[in-house]
């Protein structure tokens, strides 16, 4: 009876209990991905200044962080596997130390080779923040925390761009290159204490299965293989894919440049307006998490909503007639910019079911490869038609639109099969006052490979499900 009534709850008996001691390890984790998010977007506010420190132009400008993000996207099945493989702690304290000395190699940089050398060591320690912040709360709360945590992850993430747009955007102007961003290198050593000294791994009885620890050539293959072979998997990847790239190359570093060169808008402005982005982020996280762990058939209409609004928005912005567009619309695109973020954490919401406890780390390190693919191939194709074109931002920027029908085109293929294979496993529950047997006789009406159900034991249950309608 008991186990019966976790199913329907959505929870498993293995669940880990949270509680405050759950929320002060996440806390210390988090905060290790706020500086990292701090040192990622920096580059973002100080995009014309790099460009005259290191006398590059746009293509060359882009470069950096290009780079960065090859390196991110990269490094991310690699960082999965080594989460998966080695824990948390050990990931996230040489992420600390790697992208510490990446942010102080970019501040000393006497050139542009040395500079771009400076990023990539950022974004290979970068890369390995997020995955682990994701393993933490998978480890740590009950699973029908996790999308909920996953978006407050994200809150945190962006509240480190808004530390760049509001702190370290000033004080660059005011005491210069150098002495800004060493300054900042500082913050990865406060995280880096209490990272080590106090961050664990799992709650005491809650640690992975001896087959997670198992190692070699065949660990890494069967990894890859078991998880890019599960649709909800790359289902993920393709909505991370498709809605987080529009706001991370707009913040990240072309966002400033357009507002300023293209419509006109000062600098200060032109900063309200990218703290307006992270803002709307930070506050539409919350509603998509709350509503995604109430309503697991959300997460498909929010995702295609999103990107259908964002590139209606793009849209009238770049075709508005003059060229300048009224402010009221580019506060409404950066409205509308802001809820890239929290959609592209749906992506993880369709991995997270679809793989068991000992895979979580290499598929979600797929699914976020999706999301800095785009932004990698967006920003240099903009860098490279701004140069070809004398700086027309509209034909730059309309990359954007041939990204989103690709990856749209992507998510409606998957759909079907990864939320079929989702319900045929139990992981969406129907109605609390009609409980499921413990069988699963809803796999017969789903014919096929796709819908070959699975043992309960070796899934993560869905999250928040019980009395929820199945997608």
């Amino acid at each position: 009876m008991v186990a019966a009534a976790a199913a329907v709850r959505g929870a498993g008996p293995e669940d880990p209990p949270g509680g405050g001691k759950a929320v002060a390890v996440w806390c210390i984790g988090v905060a290790v991905y706020f500086v990292a998010v701090i040192f990622r977007t920096s580059l973002g506010v100080a995009g014309l200044e790099a460009a005259d420190r290191f006398h590059v132009g746009a293509s060359a400008l882009s470069t950096f962080s290009l780079l960065q993000l090859l390196v991110y996207a990269g490094m991310q099945v690699p960082v999965g596997l080594m989460v998966d493989r080695l824990g948390t702690k050990k990931v996230l304290t040489l992420g600390t130390v790697l992208f510490t000395a990446g942010q102080l190699g970019f501040a000393l940089a006497p050139s542009y080779e040395t500079a771009l050398a400076a990023r990539a060591l950022l974004g290979c320690g970068d890369a390995m923040t997020f995955i682990s912040v994701l393993r933490l709360g998978t480890r740590w709360f009950p699973a029908r925390r996790g999308p909920l945590m996953a978006q407050l992850a994200g809150l945190v993430g962006m509240a480190g761009n808004l530390v760049s747009t509001l702190v370290l955007a000033p004080v660059l102007h005011g005491v210069g290159w150098t002495a800004a961003f060493a300054g900042s290198a500082a913050a990865g050593l406060v995280v880096l204490v209490p990272l080590v000294l106090f961050l664990r791994d799992h709650p005491e009885g809650h640690g992975p299965t001896p087959a997670a620890r198992t190692g070699g050539a065949g660990f890494v293959r069967r990894q890859i293989k078991e998880s890019w072979s599960e649709p909800g998997t790359r289902l993920g990847l393709w909505v991370h894919f498709t809605t987080q790239f529009p706001a991370m190359v707009f913040l990240l570093l072309w966002g400033m440049p357009f507002l300023i060169e293209a419509q006109g808008l000062t600098r200060s402005t032109a900063g309200g307006l990218l703290t307006l982005v992270v803002a709307s982020n930070m506050a539409l996280g919350l509603v998509y998490g709350q509503v995604i762990g109430r309503r697991p058939s959300a997460r498909i209409p929010l995702a295609l909503g999103t990107v259908g609004l964002t590139a209606l928005l793009w849209g009238a912005v770049l075709a508005y007639p003059g060229g300048h567009a009224p402010m009221w619309l580019l506060i409404t695109l950066c409205l509308v910019l802001g809820g890239c973020g929290p959609a592209s954490m749906i992506g993880f919401d369709f991995a997270r079911p679809a793989n068991p406890a000992e895979r979580q780390g290499t598929a979600s390190g797929i699914t976020n490869m999706g999301g800095f693919i785009a932004s990698m191939t967006t920003l240099l194709t903009v860098g490279v038609l701004l140069d070809a074109t004398g700086d027309d931002y509209r034909i730059a920027f309309s990359t954007v639109f041939v990204l989103q029908a690709l990856g749209v085109t992507r998510i409606l293929s998957l759909r079907r099969r990864a939320l079929s294979r989702e319900a045929a496993r139990g992981r969406v529950t129907v109605p609390a006052q009609t409980p499921a047997p413990a069988t699963a006789p809803a796999a017969a009406q789903e014919p096929g490979p796709e819908a070959e159900p699975r043992p309960r034991s070796t899934a993560c249950p869905r999250p928040e499900t019980a009395g929820r309608e199945t997608p």
